[in-house]
């Protein structure tokens, strides 16, 4: 363990780079640590006196975790702020081990290499990514190195760049806030993952409320977002499907096989021939998708298992399978709107971007899109297709239909729509050009 020797006031005392779990396993005496405690409390009563609050009413300030503990003991005053050390998400793992290592093991861990391995993440201003103002802002909870932790602090973004504190917030750092639904709802809601909007309305939700407004009582039913994705407290955060529900191998099913493969070349994960590329490899990296039969099947049992605490095993398989079969029928609508544009690059109606890789359509290209057609088909398959099976998983009818399904099927009309115009403008062109090269 690296020590290093400072002037804290006591002779010879070496500070560990830890926590207090590490300065106590060393024996070094506590009311050495503590003794920053009340120096930091005198000056930051006046600085930022809300802090102070939050960390006289957190468990922390009850059980001797004091400021040096996490920010370390080399700022003492206004003029060395910035030796305040950031907190890292090991630092939470000194004192809670067996949350930290499941964390690590989950999605949420990967979220922030996830962010940087789209590549439209990197046309982006700043100030969304880095700065956490748009997607950074919750994919700051994903694991940073120390490099990438350094660098964040020099250009982008000094603060909020921990992991656990997105939902255990400072200073208070309460379970309470963590295990409530709405802790979930800032990352969760919105454009492509609107789960806080499906289950907020869906009957699990209502049956929430209807509990925090005591018209049911306290021990009546009615599963939050922890109850399902984070089974008896469990910090490794994993579904079957995924994200993008895009699971591996393909189906046996043809259609349906057929269907997939051409969405994971839209995807860039598949080459045109089929092959793996090295969109594939970061997807394996980082857990992105469900890669063997067996590793989809031990999620999905342990989510029948959480279901079978209300409802019977049957029930919970069938529902569940009415959302694969979701997946399935739009895929299939999705599969053909890609192929329609995959066909505009063929014929060379539309010319291969220059950050594009190869002349087909990229749906990680997200809203920076190269056309109108292939924006719509941006919105096919991040909002409108994720609606729909997200709607059928979260019990939301209305999310599954009006803002998945029905969205789908008017987007492939108006993608076809927008080919035929697209095959007159070519045909004007090429008829134009002839009658140029005749006279």
């Amino acid at each position: 363990m690296a020590r290093q020797l400072i002037d804290t006031g006591f002779k010879d005392v070496y500070v560990l780079k830890g926590g207090l779990r590490e300065w106590t396993r060393a024996q070094f005496p506590v009311d050495i640590k503590l003794v920053h405690k009340r120096e930091c409390v005198s000056c930051h009563l006046d600085v930022t006196p809300g802090i102070v609050s939050d960390w006289q009413l957190s468990m922390h300030s009850k059980n001797m975790v004091s400021c040096s503990v996490c920010h370390g003991v080399f700022h003492m005053s206004e003029d060395d702020v910035e030796l305040a050390k950031p907190v890292e998400p090991e630092k939470c793992g000194m004192c809670h081990e067996p949350q930290w290592n499941q964390f690590k093991a989950g999605k949420h861990a990967k979220a922030w290499k996830a962010m940087k391995a789209v590549p439209a993440a990197h046309w982006q201003p700043m100030l969304l990514m880095e700065g956490m103002k748009g997607c950074g802002g919750c994919h700051k909870i994903g694991i940073k190195t120390i490099d990438e932790i350094d660098t964040l602090r020099e250009e982008a973004a000094d603060f909020g760049i921990a992991s656990c504190d997105s939902c255990h917030t400072r200073h208070t750092f309460k379970k309470a806030e963590a295990v409530h639904p709405r802790a979930c709802q800032t990352c969760h809601m919105g454009f492509d993952h609107p789960q806080w909007e499906m289950y907020s309305s869906s009957k699990h939700g209502v049956r929430f409320f209807l509990k925090q407004e005591n018209v049911l009582p306290e021990d009546a039913a009615a599963p939050v977002c922890q109850t399902c994705h984070m089974q008896g407290g469990n910090h490794e955060v994993r579904t079957p499907w995924g994200f993008w529900a895009i699971r591996l191998p393909l189906p046996q099913e043809d259609a349906w096989a057929a269907a997939r493969k051409k969405i994971l070349q839209a995807m860039g994960i598949l080459d045109l021939e089929g092959n793996p590329t090295e969109r594939f490899e970061v997807v394996k990296e980082l857990d992105m998708a469900r890669l063997t039969p067996e590793a989809w099947q031990q999620e999905r049992e342990k989510m029948i298992g959480t279901c079978n605490k209300c409802h019977s095993v049957n029930f919970a398989k069938g529902e569940l399978e009415k959302g694969d079969r979701m997946i399935r029928k739009a895929d299939m609508i999705l599969a053909e709107a890609v192929d329609i544009v995959a066909g505009l690059y063929a014929e060379g109606i539309l010319k291969k971007p220059e950050r594009y890789v190869r002349p087909f359509p990229d749906l990680l290209a997200l809203h920076e899109a190269a056309t109108s057609i292939e924006l719509k088909l941006f919105h096919m398959f991040l909002e409108h297709r994720m609606r729909a099976f997200q709607g059928a998983f979260h019990n939301n009818p209305d999310y599954a239909f009006w803002y998945g399904w029905s969205n789908l099927r008017q987007d492939l009309t108006e993608i076809k729509e927008m080919e035929k115009e697209l095959r007159k403008k070519k045909q004007k062109q090429t008829e134009n050009c002839n009658f140029q090269i005749q006279n």
